[in-house]
C-alpha cells in the first residue's frame, strides 16, 4: 500500500495565504490524487487578530468543496481543520470551541512563529493539553531553537506532543541543513506525521508521493505507513495515537 492521507494543507479556497479560487482547489486535488492521497483534512490558518472562518463555516466549506471534488471525479475525501497560530487566546478559543480540531478530534495542529523560542513553545504546548486537547506541532523543522537543540524534539514527545514534519523539508527543498535535521528525526522515530503544507498547485503543491518512496526506502515500510497513513487515519477515527 503506497496510499497516504494529508493532515496539513491550504486547499480550502479564498480563506487565507493558500489556493485563491475552486480552480485552483481543483489543481491541487488532482495532484493529490495522483500522488495517492486518498484523504486531506483542510487547515486553513487561524490566526490571533485575523478574520478567521468559524468552525461552522469551515464544516460547510469542506463540504461544498467535496461535491465540487466529487463532481468533478476526483476520488479525495475532505474533513475540515485549522493550523492554529498559538497565542495567549489559543487554550480560551478551543475551550469556547473557536478553532476547528483535526477532522473533528482532540487533535489540534499548533503552529509558532520561526523564533518563538523553545521554552515558550514548550508552554504553548502545555497549555494546549491543560486545555483537553491533544497537540501536533506544525512543521517542526521550522523553528530554529529546537533546530539548534534536537533534545527539544525528544522533550516534546516525551510530554505528550505529536511531531509533523513537511515532505519538501525531507526532500531538500528548504536546504540541506532543514533536510539533515528532518532526516535525523526520522532516523531517531520521532517524526508522527508528514505532510505537505500545501499552499498552491505548483511550487508549494500536494504532493507525498516522492517523500514516501524515499522515507519506504531508508527508514522502512513500517514506519513509513505509520507516519503518511496509520497515524493520520487514527486522528480522522478519533482514536489515540
Amino acid at each position: 500500500m503506497s496510499e497516504s492521507i494529508d493532515i496539513h494543507c491550504h486547499i480550502m479556497p479564498g480563506v487565507d495565504d493558500g489556493s485563491p479560487d475552486i480552480e485552483t482547489s481543483l489543481k491541487m486535488l488532482k495532484i493529490a490524487q495522483d500522488n495517492e492521497i486518498t484523504d486531506i483534512i483542510l487547515t486553513p490558518h487561524h490566526k490571533p487578530m485575523h478574520h478567521n472562518v468559524s468552525p461552522e463555516k469551515n464544516r460547510l466549506f469542506c463540504h461544498k468543496l467535496q461535491e465540487i471534488a466529487d463532481k468533478a471525479g476526483l476520488n479525495v475525501n475532505l474533513y475540515s481543520g485549522n493550523e492554529v497560530y498559538y497565542s495567549d487566546e489559543t487554550p480560551r478559543d478551543l475551550e469556547n470551541r473557536r478553532i476547528s480540531t483535526l477532522a473533528g478530534s482532540d487533535y489540534v495542529l499548533v503552529e509558532f512563529h520561526p523564533t518563538t523560542p523553545y521554552k515558550a513553545i514548550h508552554n504553548g504546548i502545555y497549555q494546549v493539553q491543560a486545555a483537553g486537547y491533544l497537540p501536533i506541532i506544525a512543521h517542526v523543522e521550522r523553528y530554529s531553537d529546537i533546530v539548534s537543540h534536537i533534545s527539544d524534539v525528544d522533550d516534546l514527545t516525551e510530554m505528550g506532543c505529536l511531531i509533523q514534519v513537511n515532505a519538501d523539508s525531507i526532500l531538500g527543498k528548504f536546504g540541506f541543513g532543514i533536510s539533515h535535521f528532518t532526516r535525523k528525526l526520522l532516523k531517531n522515530g520521532l517524526v508522527n506525521f508528514v505532510a505537505t503544507d500545501a499552499h498552491d498547485d505548483n511550487k508549494r503543491a500536494p504532493k507525498l508521493l516522492e517523500c514516501r518512496k524515499l522515507v519506504e526506502k531508508k527508514y522502512g515500510r513500517a514506519y513509513a505507513d505509520k507516519l503518511f497513513y496509520d497515524n493520520p487515519v487514527s486522528i480522522i477515527r478519533g482514536e489515540v495515537i
